[in-house]
């Protein structure tokens, strides 16, 4: 089995935090060409967002066109002095990785190519394709990366049957967990105008923080939904109240509040937002609802032989069963289900964005060998 460790050593050496891509595209690059992958290095832009390389690449031409996707991006360190190991330095020591972006997600990518290697030199060219798509705009706003190069790879013809997203899905354990969905995400803020005076004389002002109260108790007072049988129900939750208000003795002109939703598949954006507007209304509130934009839609990959394959693979190197799990963040996982289903599986997330974020050298090679099972098992179908 190809070694993954000197791979992400590599990777984790490119300190390529949102936006910047640090010349960790070119790393996965060469690793590909190496391989004989055809690739492609894509920039997209748009007003007010900063230009992201992505790197796209296929090897062979035939059905089926099996894709792995991922991101090479990164969140920042932090505090650098509180690392055991510098952040960017790829070190391995006490048989882990250390590093930002080990976990989420230099490491699953890492372990894609060298499974991919593992492949070609075991059994030679697929029978059929194998893809990557690769962005690093992920942890950023999400707006010049996946869905971009979804989008121009599609409009080339090109046609993926299905996908591997290398993002942290195991809660404790390798083998834990495969997502098959996520929930979408939507953010509203309530604001309540009124009119600032003395507490003392209520009469010349007009408080708002009551009606503001008014309409968040009237989102909060009944349930969403009751959840469906692959997602759990959706949550509303209050992010931030405020008036803005140091004084004791001062009624305050404005109140506002911020909450976000993870909603289910029983949801769309514009369904959602139609019933929180429904019930401001019904509480006679005088708050002024908006909703900021969101790209996160929910979405599943109904389960199916792929992901009785992928299971399987799982089974084979954990000994666990997988959980199937639409539970999380969002990723770029809701770009990807417009063109093929997408499965999630990867490292073990518990480092992820943390300091000292690294990865147990064991479980990047068992998510090698998954890896590895997959693509074999998929290409060795009819």
């Amino acid at each position: 089995m190809h070694d993954p460790a000197p791979i992400l050593s590599e990777l984790i050496a490119c300190p390529s935090v949102t936006p910047q891509d640090a010349g960790a595209l070119a790393v996965v690059e060469r690793h590909l060409q190496a391989m004989g992958f055809a690739t492609h290095r894509v920039t997209f832009s748009a007003p007010g967002t900063p230009d992201i390389a992505n790197l796209y690449a296929r090897l062979g031409t035939a059905a089926p066109n099996l894709l792995f996707a991922g991101h090479t991006d990164v969140v920042p360190p932090g505090a650098l002095e509180a690392w055991t190991h510098p952040p960017f330095g790829g070190a391995a020591a006490d048989g882990y990785i250390w590093g930002r972006g080990a976990v989420d997600m230099k490491g699953g990518i890492a372990a894609a190519l060298a499974a991919v290697a593992h492949h070609l030199d075991q059994h030679g060219a697929p029978k059929g394709s194998i893809s990557f798509l690769i962005t690093g705009d992920e942890e950023g706003p999400a707006i010049n990366g996946t869905t971009k190069l979804l989008d121009w790879a599609l409009a080339r013809g090109e046609v993926f049957d299905q996908c591997i997203l290398g993002e942290p899905t195991n809660p404790r354990v390798m083998g834990e967990m495969i997502k098959i969905g996520r929930r979408g995400s939507l953010t509203g803020e309530l604001v309540a105008e009124g009119r600032q005076g003395h507490v003392a004389y209520p009469h010349l002002a007009s408080n708002p923080i009551p009606q503001l109260l008014r309409a968040m108790q009237a989102l909060l007072a009944t349930p969403l939904d009751q959840g469906t049988e692959a997602f759990d129900a959706s949550n509303l939750e209050f992010t931030t109240v405020d008036v803005g208000n140091p004084a004791h003795n001062v009624i305050p002109a404005r109140a506002q509040a911020r909450f976000n939703i993870r909603f289910n598949d029983l949801w769309t954006h514009a369904s959602l937002a139609d019933e929180l507007r429904r019930r401001v209304a019904a509480a006679e509130s005088t708050c002024k609802l908006t909703f900021l934009d969101s790209n996160a839609s929910a979405f599943l990959t109904r389960p199916g032989p792929f992901t009785t394959l992928f299971a399987n693979a799982v089974t084979a190197e954990t000994g666990l069963e997988p959980r199937l799990s639409t539970t999380g963040g969002t990723s770029d996982a809701r770009f990807i289900i417009k063109a093929c289903p997408v499965l999630e599986f990867g490292l073990v997330g518990d480092t992820m964005h943390a300091i000292d974020e690294r990865v147990p050298e064991r479980d990047l090679a068992t998510l090698t060998r998954i890896y590895a099972r997959v693509i074999a098992a998929y290409f060795a179908q009819g």
